[in-house]
């Protein structure tokens, strides 16, 4: 049945090494890509960020809710910055002052950060013998902090813009062809 004799099995797995490689490990199937993190930093959060920005921008400054959504904004900030640390380990220490434009510049260092990591290696599990954890789940842990500290603005921007969700909704379905601006009947 079988040609092979148990010497010859044992000399082809004495050829092989019993260690593991981290580009030869499966992808973790739990972990997203790093081209789909880096997609929804930079198209979905980006979006959602500044159409979520829009209200506080136009809050007087004596306004009462006025505070605590710029101390949740500011977290997001730091959660953002965090994503990014996550992604690359160097970081710009200067970041602007003014809260839209800390906005703006931490979700570009997110996206670079995360456009700077290799797609093949990022979602791998690490080789066993090394007793090190992949770096993709923190990674993955950070991106989903940012997005509860999206949802968490958007609790707050509810209050002052009833219409937001309608806003965030805006393009989502687009007709490939639009229906008739006349009437059927």
């Amino acid at each position: 049945m079988n040609d092979m004799l148990a010497t010859d099995a044992e000399e082809a797995a004495a050829g092989r090494s019993l260690l593991e490689t981290w580009g030869r490990n499966e992808p973790m199937r739990h972990v997203p890509s790093a081209e789909w993190m880096s997609w929804k930093v930079d198209h979905d959060l980006r979006r959602r960020i500044e159409l979520l920005y829009g209200p506080y921008a136009n809050l007087s400054s004596d306004d009462a809710r006025r505070g605590p959504l710029e101390n949740e904004l500011r977290a997001l900030c730091r959660a953002i910055d965090r994503l990014s640390d996550t992604a690359r380990h160097s970081r710009n220490i200067h970041p602007p002052h003014e809260l839209g434009d800390r906005l703006v510049w931490a979700v570009n260092q997110a996206v670079g950060s995360l456009n700077s990591l290799d797609p093949h290696l990022i979602g791998r599990r690490f080789p066993f013998q090394t007793g090190e954890r992949s770096k993709a789940e923190p990674l993955y842990g950070a991106l989903l902090v940012v997005i509860q500290h999206v949802g968490r603005v958007l609790t707050l921007v509810r209050a002052i813009d009833p219409g937001v969700d309608e806003h965030l909704l805006d393009g989502l379905v687009q007709l490939e062809s639009p229906l008739r601006t006349q009437p059927i009947a």
